[in-house]
């Protein structure tokens, strides 16, 4: 990933793609190999491998096979690789989707697949890794008008696909922070919200998921700005990334400083508010419902 990018018109690596394009770059860096060099053994521009060590584009098995030997690999390494390589190109569960998944986000659909942690702000709608179908499906009819009902339908069918994560046998650990104006935002209606707020609550009591609601009466603070959500994974290649959205596109950045301010912020929003204050906010809010 690029330290801060648009993701408008790129292509989505998995994140074993993500991770081989890391080890490449360390292989070729441990064995004394410049991009120049390595582009020579190859016959391409140094573009190009950048663009492999990055995972903007596909590992070819001829290319990764060369690399390696001028890495100096051996057979058995390089037959390894080549295998990992070749499942690292396969496209992801959600392939077959990409009629209605916008191209901008793909690439958060493949982090948030792979990564152990994930910590989100949202200062105007429930995540949609918690939302309902009622809500779901009342968001995406407001934000795409022109949809057909049956595309309409395949959003919806992705986005509670994505919350499949959360019942895996070794799940991610979800940490949310929304502002309480999200509960005040009727989307859908009373019978939705109410649906809502009961799945809030429930998602509040497993173990490997956090649900903070920061109060009206928390006043200014230092997290009111665009939604985030913030990625970690178990593999040491990666680094943490942090994604920001904007109406017509979105940023990835891995940078150290821009990771811990977002992280930083996320940290210093948790302590306005409790678990118990936000179960007792959201309780009151959905009285207010029916």
């Amino acid at each position: 990933m690029s330290e801060a990018r648009s993701g408008a018109g790129t292509s989505a690596p998995t994140v074993l793609r993500m991770i081989l394009g890391k080890r490449l770059q360390d292989m070729r860096q441990g064995a004394g190999v410049s991009l120049d060099d390595a582009a020579k053994a190859l016959r391409v521009k140094p573009l190009t491998i950048r663009r492999l060590e990055k995972a903007e584009v596909a590992l070819k098995p001829l290319y990764v096979e060369k690399l390696l030997e001028t890495y100096g690999a051996d057979e058995q390494e390089i037959d390894e690789f080549i295998a990992l390589a070749e499942r690292a190109n396969r496209p992801g569960w959600w392939h077959p989707y990409r009629d209605v998944l916008p191209t901008w986000f793909t690439a958060y659909v493949s982090l948030e697949t792979g990564a152990k942690t994930l910590r989100t702000y949202e200062p105007h709608y429930v995540t949609g890794m918690l939302q309902t179908y009622g809500y779901a499906r009342a968001l995406l009819r407001a934000g795409f008008p022109h949809d057909s009902d049956e595309d309409l339908e395949r959003r919806v069918d992705l986005r509670l696909r994505r919350q499949s994560l959360l019942k895996k046998a070794e799940p991610p650990t979800l940490w949310v922070v929304m502002e309480e104006a999200v509960l005040h935002r009727a989307v859908g209606g009373p019978e939705v919200m109410r649906e809502q707020i009961d799945r809030l609550l429930a998602a509040s009591e497993l173990d490997h998921v956090s649900v903070d609601i920061v109060p009206f009466s928390a006043g200014a603070h230092v997290g009111v700005c665009a939604p985030f959500t913030y990625f970690r994974f178990e593999e040491r290649e990666l680094p943490d990334i942090v994604y920001s959205e904007i109406l017509s596109g979105s940023m990835y950045l891995d940078q150290r400083s821009d990771v811990s301010a977002h992280l930083e912020a996320h940290n210093r929003m948790s302590l306005l508010t409790s678990s118990a204050d936000s179960k007792a906010l959201l309780n009151r809010m959905r009285k207010e419902y029916s």
